[in-house]
């Protein structure tokens, strides 16, 4: 019997300690993406005070194709920093609104493989994508560059899409929290009952 309950309780330890690994990471995750939220709502709205339409400070975005796989898959994330355009360096991943008439007005993010100059100062970019045969035909004005790309979450889209479902929400968040808290309480309660029988047996 004793080595029966002692199963349970290691158990019951191990499901606790995998759901609250789990649900740290999330809370990690929805961390980093209220906060770049918040800090993309906050400029902003002080920047359209001021008619400025600079890209916010920090930005993520998920992606959507397979142009800069291996490196970047299909509903990873990634997260930019606003850069100017002296920072750029041949290398480095960038996202940008494009100017090609086949994708214009689209969010991309691809890696720099050329950093010239207009006849006026400006930056402009040539970019490529990891796993296209070819570079972008259309140059990377350094006005319509949003951020370069400091790191990704991988697969983030898709806990995104499940998230969004009100089965996905309740299934990652809800249940595993009525787990740690329906655990929590059955622990709390064996607690007071062995402090109830000790002052009991004292009395006795």
């Amino acid at each position: 019997m004793k080595q029966k309950n002692a199963w349970f309780h290691n158990l019951q330890k191990f499901f606790h300690f995998l759901t609250s690994v789990f649900l740290y990471a999330i809370l990690t995750i929805l961390v980093i993406i209220i906060i770049t939220v918040v800090v993309y709502y906050i400029e902003q709205k002080q920047n359209l005070k001021k008619g400025d339409y600079t890209a916010p400070l920090f930005s993520a975005y998920v992606i959507i194709s397979n142009s800069m796989e291996p490196n970047i898959h299909v509903n990873d994330a990634v997260v930019t920093r606003r850069v100017s355009g002296h920072s750029v360096e041949k290398g480095d991943i960038i996202t940008f609104i494009s100017e090609s008439p086949i994708s214009y007005g689209a969010t991309i993010t691809h890696r720099v493989v050329e950093v010239t100059q207009d006849s006026n100062g400006f930056y402009l970019f040539r970019t490529k994508g990891d796993n296209n045969n070819t570079e972008d035909s259309w140059l990377v004005p350094e006005d319509n560059l949003m951020g370069k790309v400091m790191f990704k979450i991988p697969k983030l889209g898709y806990l995104q899409q499940f998230l969004s479902t009100s089965y996905g929400w309740i299934l990652v968040i809800v249940i595993p929290s009525l787990g740690v808290i329906i655990y929590d309480f059955i622990k709390l309660g064996k607690t007071v009952y062995r402090e109830i029988n000790k002052k009991r047996k004292k009395e006795s």
